[in-house]
């Protein structure tokens, strides 16, 4: 269930294109849906404690200059442990002018799209996709349901019919689930995961879901290169400002950049494989309807889950696709699915699996097993 605060939702509902949250049903399976999102306000200033929501972007701006913002892990303290992740220097010029203009606006629909943004958490990362995804939908909709381009395009998450009509959602002259949040956000999800199947390369990716594949193809055959920082220049203008919208509106909601920032190339360099991956699980719809989800870290061994919780490792395999080799990338988190009576004897079992498992290692157990080639993705390759 979506539990949100009741005097906050008149606000999200006085815009007419915006979703009635009553209408929309709880996410089913796995458990998903999110707290609230880890959306780093470090960057943000306010001008004054009467006036919370006016922030000044420019008094966070180092004295030194504004490519520190970037180029330096130590802007935000909350993003240094983690955070290695810098702006390509051509897209630098972009991103300062969009979070100047853009930032008090896209503040302001953080605040009342938060609970959209805890729905479209759980269902992205249900399709094993990065959930910073979800500020795909801001880009081409500001979330509106009501939103419709110039084109004919439709939605949160702007939907040509064709499109639509492919990836499950009824377009007919009495309904369009293209305005559904909860159905477009799945069919999205659904699209994308193709997409990053066919380039690998999450800008690219994000360049083809604006202006399609044929115009990536396009640029790659003009340019010779499958970089997008080269290619950029033989794209559609709508489509190079598009990826260069979403890295600062990532940059905005996150205070940081990520994998979904990055080429493949620069993700390999800056995050490494494990934190560079996408989960593609094969699991039946059912299977996917009686399993439960768990974020972990740590030093746990696949052998030793399985055999606490009685499960095959085919099985145990199938459900999660190369465990040991993303769980050792280091502070990687792993989004561990089982099915529900598994997932219980995981959970009752942890601290002792864990345990086992750390001995395992520091015995020399088999820490690189190999893994089924079925059902795994691999952001760098």
């Amino acid at each position: 269930m979506l539990v949100f605060n009741a005097s906050a939702k008149n606000s999200w509902l006085e815009d007419k294109g915006r979703t009635n949250f009553d209408q929309i049903p709880a996410v089913q399976g796995n458990s998903l849906i999110q707290g609230a999102s880890n959306i780093t306000d470090s960057l943000l200033i306010t001008k004054n404690a009467t006036s919370p929501k006016k922030a000044i972007l420019k008094d966070s701006i180092p004295q030194s200059g504004f490519n520190e913002l970037f180029e330096k892990t130590t802007v935000v303290a909350a993003a240094a442990k983690y955070n290695s992740v810098r702006l390509n220097p051509k897209a630098m010029s972009f991103v300062q002018d969009y979070m100047s203009r853009e930032t008090d606006n896209l503040m302001e629909l953080k605040d009342w799209g938060r609970p959209y943004f805890n729905m479209m958490d759980g269902i992205l990362i249900q399709h094993g996709l990065p959930k910073e995804l979800k500020y795909l939908a801001v880009i081409e909709s500001r979330l509106k349901t009501s939103a419709v381009s110039w084109v004919g395009a439709v939605g949160p998450w702007q939907f040509m019919p064709a499109t639509a009509r492919m990836y499950g959602l009824k377009v007919t002259k009495g309904r369009d689930d293209r305005r559904d949040f909860v159905k477009s956000t799945h069919a999205a999800s659904r699209y994308l995961k193709d997409l990053y199947k066919e380039f690998g390369d999450w800008l690219l990716v994000i360049a083809a879901y604006n202006g399609g594949s044929g115009v990536v193809y396009n640029a790659m055959k003009k340019s010779k290169s499958k970089n997008f920082w080269d290619l950029q220049y033989y794209l559609p203008a709508e489509s190079r400002t598009h990826v260069k919208k979403f890295i600062g509106t990532h940059y905005v909601f996150e205070g940081q950049g990520g994998i979904t920032t990055l080429t493949k190339k620069e993700v390999k360099e800056q995050v490494g494989i494990g934190k560079g991956q996408v989960i593609l699980r094969n699991l039946t719809g059912k299977e996917k309807e009686n399993s439960k989800s768990i974020q972990i870290a740590g030093k746990y061994h696949s052998s030793v889950i399985a055999k606490h919780i009685l499960m095959d490792m085919d099985e145990f395999d199938r459900y999660n696709p190369n465990f040991d080799r993303v769980i050792s990338a280091g502070s990687f988190k792993y989004e561990l699915i089982l099915p529900e009576s598994k997932m219980e004897l995981f959970t009752s079992h942890k601290f002792q699996i864990l345990e086992e498992s750390i001995n395992v290692l520091l015995e020399g157990g088999n820490t690189q097993r190999t893994e089924p080639k079925q059902g795994i993705q691999l952001a760098v390759k």
